[in-house]
C-alpha cells in the first residue's frame, strides 16, 4: 500500500510504515521539516530561557558558586539518562512518540525545578533541572529526524536546517529571560526561577505540535523505503538493537570519531558557556547584560549552521570537523583572556557557539553515514549519551575550577580536550587521502 504524505501514519508490525512513492517523497520531506523547525524555535525558546540562569539559580539556592556546575550537570545529565531510552522508543514507535515524551518530561522538569526554587530546595531543584534536560534531549534528537529522509549528499544540510531553526527561540529566549523573571514576581517564586515557569509552557505546546503534524513519521518511512529497495535487514528488530548500535560503531572507523567529535565539541562549549554568567557576575555584570552576552553566544551556535552544513556536504565532514577544533580552541583562548572586558568574553562566546555548530553538524552527519540505517537509531541515542554524559562531567568539574582557579584556568583545560578530537580527525584524513 502506497502512503501519501496526508495520509495517516499507518504503521505495521515491526515498527516499520507503508513506504512513500517517489513522487510523494520531496513533499513529505518539506512537511517533515517544516514541523521540525517549527518545534525547534520553541524548544530552542523553553530551553534558552532556563539555561540562561541555570547557574545563576543555582548559585541562589545553594548559596555557593562551588555548586553552579551542578546546574549545567543536571540540565546535561537529562539527556544524558534519556538518550538510549528515547532511542529504544523511537526504533520501536517512531520519532515522533520519543519527541513528545522527551518535551513533556521537559516540562514536568521545569516546574520540578520552580517547586524546588520556591522551597530553596537545592536537591529538589537539582532533580527538576535533570528533567528540564529532557526538553534538550527532543531538539539534539530532532536534528537525526531532518536526516531520516534526506538525501545523502544533502543529509548535513538537512540536518543544519533544523539546528539552524533553534536560532530564533534560542537567541530570544535569555532576553525574555529577565522579563519571565518579574512576571512571576508577585506569586513568590524567584525571579531566577520564572523563566522556568515559562520553559514549562513552551515544552507542552512543542509536544502539542509533535503529536499532531509530525505524520507520516520520518523513521518509520525511511526504514520501510529501505526494506521497499531490497534492505531485508531493516525490517529485523535486532539490528535496531543497542547492541547492534554498538557493534555497528566498533565496526565503523568514521562513526568513532563522530562520536569523539560531537562529545568533545559539547563538553567543551557546557564547560565554557555555563560559567560565563557566573564569571561575568564577579566582573559587575547584571541580568540583562548576562542575557545579551548568552544570546550572542546562541546566535553563534544555531545562525551560522546551515554554512556548517553546506561546508561538510561539499568539503567533507572530516574537514569541517578541523575547522571545529580551530574555532573552539580560539574561543577558549579568547574568553579565557578576556579578563573584565565583557566585550571580547562575548566574542569568545560567540567563536564558541560556532565551534560547536561546526563539530555537531559535521560529527552527526558523518555518524549518520557510517552505520547502517537500521542501527542508526541506536547510534544515534548512543551518540547522544556520550555527548552529554561528558558534557555533564565537564560542568560539574568546571564549577569547582572557577571557583578554585578561575575562569581563565578553565578555558585553558576545556582547550585541551581538544587534542584526541584533532587527532581522530587527522588521522581519518590521512587514511582516505
Amino acid at each position: 500500500m502506497t502512503k501519501t504524505p496526508d495520509a495517516p501514519d499507518t504503521t505495521v508490525p515491526g515498527g516499520t510504515a507503508a513506504p512513500v512513492s517517489a513522487a510523494a517523497l520531496p513533499e513529505l520531506r518539506r512537511r517533515v521539516q517544516a514541523v521540525l523547525v517549527a518545534t525547534q524555535i520553541l524548544g530552542g525558546l523553553g530551553i534558552a530561557t532556563g539555561v540562561a540562569l541555570a547557574a545563576v539559580l543555582a548559585t541562589e539556592v545553594s548559596g555557593t558558586d562551588a555548586l553552579a556546575g551542578l546546574a549545567s550537570t543536571a540540565t546535561v545529565a537529562g539527556p544524558a539518562l534519556l538518550a538510549m531510552p528515547l532511542a529504544a522508543l523511537m526504533a520501536r514507535r517512531g520519532r515522533r512518540a520519543g519527541l513528545v515524551l522527551a518535551y513533556l518530561l521537559g516540562a514536568l522538569g521545569a516546574g520540578i525545578a520552580v517547586l524546588g526554587a520556591v522551597l530553596g530546595s537545592f536537591p529538589v531543584m537539582l532533580v527538576g533541572l535533570v528533567g528540564f534536560g529532557a526538553g534538550s534531549s527532543a531538539n539534539l534528537a530532532a536534528r537525526f529526524a531532518a536526516a531520516d529522509l534526506a538525501e545523502p549528499d544533502r543529509r548535513a544540510r538537512a540536518i543544519s536546517t533544523v539546528v539552524w531553526a533553534t536560532t530564533i527561540g534560542a537567541v530570544l529566549g535569555p532576553n525574555i529571560a529577565a522579563p519571565a523573571g518579574r512576571s512571576v514576581s508577585g506569586l513568590g517564586i524567584p525571579v531566577a526561577a520564572g523563566p522556568f515557569l515559562w520553559a514549562a509552557v513552551v515544552f507542552v505546546v512543542s509536544a502539542l505540535v509533535v503529536a499532531l503534524l509530525l505524520r507520516p513519521d520520518p523513521l518509520l518511512t525511511a526504514r520501510a523505503l529501505a526494506a521497499a529497495e531490497g534492505d531485508g535487514t531493516a525490517d529485523r528488530p535486532e539490528d535496531r538493537s543497542l547492541r547492534a548500535g554498538l557493534r555497528a560503531v566498533r565496526e565503523s572507523p568514521r562513526a568513532r570519531i563522530a562520536l569523539v567529535t560531537v562529545a568533545a565539541s559539547q563538553t567543551v562549549m557546557v564547560s565554557i558557556m555555563s560559567m560565563t554568567p557566573v564569571a561575568l557576575t564577579h566582573h559587575g555584570a547584571g541580568i540583562e547584560l548576562i542575557g545579551l552576552v548568552i544570546s550572542v553566544h546562541i546566535a553563534g551556535m544555531y545562525a551560522f549552521s546551515p554554512v556548517m552544513g553546506w561546508l561538510s556536504d561539499r568539503l567533507g565532514r572530516l574537514a569541517v570537523i578541523g575547522l571545529a577544533v580551530g574555532l573552539l580552541g580560539f574561543a577558549a583562548l579568547l574568553a579565557g583572556t578576556a579578563g573584565a572586558s565583557h566585550t571580547r568574553v562575548a566574542a569568545g562566546l560567540f567563536v564558541l557557539g560556532l565551534g560547536w555548530s561546526a563539530g555537531l553538524v559535521s560529527g552527526s552527519a558523518l555518524l549518520t553515514d557510517s552505520v547502517p540505517q537500521a542501527a542508526r537509531a541506536a547510534v544515534q541515542g548512543l551518540s547522544d549519551t556520550v555527548m552529554n554524559t561528558a558534557a555533564g562531567v565537564g560542568g560539574l568539574v568546571a564549577g569547582v575550577i572557577v571557583s578554585q582557579a578561575g575562569y581563565g584556568p578553565l578555558n585553558a583545560i576545556a582547550a585541551c580536550l581538544l587534542l584526541p578530537m584533532a587527532a581522530l580527525a587527522l588521522r581519518g584524513a590521512l587514511r582516505r587521502a
